[in-house]
């Protein structure tokens, strides 16, 4: 550092004084500590006589067993699916608010709710295809997405159920099947046949109550 004024040399010696001065203070205090911890440890000697560690000869360090994580999480929502089974032998007359055009609302709600819902006021967000599945296989499938739209905060689906043309005489027994199964899921307010241009006859629009 090059000094060019009598106040830059000034300035430039008290801010090397400083910096001594800062670090002697570290230096001592950093001796009394030493001092001090020195102090404590005689104290402890006086107190408990001399001290010498015990022999363990062979001394196995224990190792932690790592485990499982618990699956939480998923033994809730087996439970919550065993809590709702949906049954095939359910009377749906005794529940459903139905028409002509196969929709349905839960009690207490108004039919303007169908209307918008035929009319397409809530976009579909999602869809599942039952085509193909056994009727187990389509039950499960279905109230494992219903539950997981709606733990998603979906609110509009189209579940495709087929018009039953594959069937044995033609009669579209999981389309019934469905209507029975989606009325017992509470997360289900209400739903109408499709649109011809969404599936017609051979799907359901759903809507589901908020998350």
């Amino acid at each position: 550092m090059k000094v060019h004024t009598l106040a830059e040399l000034k300035a430039f010696k008290r801010a090397m004084a400083e910096r001594a001065a800062a670090e002697a203070a570290q230096r001592e205090a950093e001796r009394l500590a030493a001092l001090q911890r020195e102090r404590e440890r005689r104290l402890f000697e006086l107190a408990v006589g001399p001290v010498q560690p015990i022999p363990q000869p062979g001394r196995i360090e224990p190792r932690p067993v790592p485990v499982a994580p618990i699956p939480v999480q998923r033994q809730r929502d087996e439970a919550s699916v065993m809590r709702e089974a949906l049954s095939d032998e359910f009377d749906i007359e005794t529940l459903l608010h139905t028409d002509e055009l196969l929709s349905y609302r839960r009690p207490g709600l108004g039919p303007e709710i169908v209307r918008k819902l035929r009319e397409g006021s809530w976009s579909i967000q999602r869809q599942i295809d039952l085509h193909g599945l056994r009727i187990d296989e389509a039950r499960d499938a279905l109230g494992r997405f219903i539950r997981e739209t709606h733990q998603a905060g979906l609110r509009c689906v189209r579940v495709v159920h087929g018009k039953g043309l594959g069937s044995p005489g033609r009669t579209p027994v999981l389309k019934s099947r469905v209507q029975r199964w989606l009325v017992q899921k509470n997360e289900v307010i209400a739903f109408v046949q499709a649109r011809p241009a969404e599936g017609g006859a051979g799907a359901l629009v759903v809507l589901l109550r908020s998350a």
